[in-house]
């Protein structure tokens, strides 16, 4: 078996393995080309098994345009056959030793009824099981919503004034407290590695210098008596507008805060940016925030699962 990267020549092999719906498949043909033109996808990001001259499986990384290493595996297939688990392990370990022994994590796309799905779980059984065998055995799998206008655009809160604020310091403070308790895996993992200070700093900037929303829609929300309540992050990424991130401080929760924070947010994306799509994830295990989705009227539309080494 022979693992390398994307030549021109494969291009037409390689959609034919880019079917349209197929679970593990972020990319179908046409966003494939799209992101190959954009730089999101790259040639040395996509890599081939081949064998006897057939091209047996593909993994498609993803990245910011100008990144120097892929942030995410987000596409993943093999033509059928009782080796692909192995066929694609080698491939991943393949590609991981090439991109200097990291294993970006794996982001692999569910329908959102897939327990009920013998094929969607049994597609994403293989997937799984490979990526463990390359060092992604964490997994964390995240609800999919979107708002569209016809739900109904939120009213400002009677509760909570928000505010905007200039000083990036003050939104690094504000990450830095929501941390206490948050339900986020990935908040909560980052900063245990890194610290809490650390960590606030980093989403800090990922919003303000990598996510394209506007740094003028974030907002510190504050209560009846002018005391912090939380902060809301209004963004988008490069395909549509979404929840970046909110969060409610420690001493103020319980008061049903998140509601008022997620309706900012959408009110904003609706009315200041003219978004006729929101998007958002969050943990299955986020109960709270996957409530409050429901309430203001996102559709649970997909499930994403996110393999990772930690």
């Amino acid at each position: 078996m022979i693992h390398r990267t994307l030549a021109e020549p494969d291009l037409d092999r390689v959609l034919a393995l880019l079917p349209a719906g197929e679970v593990g498949v972020w990319a179908d043909a046409d966003l494939f080309r799209e992101r190959l033109a954009t730089g999101e996808y790259r040639p040395e990001w996509t890599w081939v098994a081949e064998d006897a001259g057939e091209l047996r499986a593909v993994a498609v990384w993803w990245g910011k345009p100008g990144q120097e290493r892929p942030g995410a595996l987000d596409t993943l297939n093999a033509v059928p056959s009782p080796a692909r688990t192995d066929v694609v392990a080698g491939l991943l370990d393949a590609a991981h030793a090439a991109f200097g022994g990291t294993a970006p994590e794996c982001h692999l796309l569910l329908p959102a009824d897939w327990r009920e799905r013998p094929d969607a779980a049994a597609a994403l059984g293989w997937r799984q099981e490979a990526a463990g065998r390359a060092g992604l055995t964490t997994a964390v799998e995240r609800l999919r919503y979107e708002w569209t206008p016809d739900r109904g655009v939120p009213t400002p809160s009677r509760r909570l004034r928000f505010r905007p604020e200039a000083d990036d310091e003050v939104f690094a403070d504000l990450f830095r407290r929501v941390l206490d308790g948050t339900l986020d895996a990935a908040s909560r993992t980052e900063a245990a590695v890194v610290g809490a200070e650390a960590q606030a700093r980093a989403d800090v900037a990922f919003y303000r210098d990598v996510m394209p929303g506007e740094r003028t829609w974030w907002r510190v929300a504050e209560d009846a008596d002018g005391r912090p309540a939380g902060f809301a992050l209004p963004s988008r990424n490069n395909a549509s507008h979404v929840v970046g991130y909110l969060g409610v401080l420690p001493e103020q929760r319980g008061l049903g805060y998140v509601d008022d924070l997620l309706a900012e947010i959408t009110r904003i994306l609706a009315e200041e940016a003219g978004a006729d799509l929101v998007r958002a994830d969050t943990d299955l295990g986020n109960h709270p925030m996957a409530a409050a989705f429901e309430r203001l009227g996102y559709r649970n539309f997909a499930r994403r699962m996110v393999l990772s080494t930690t």
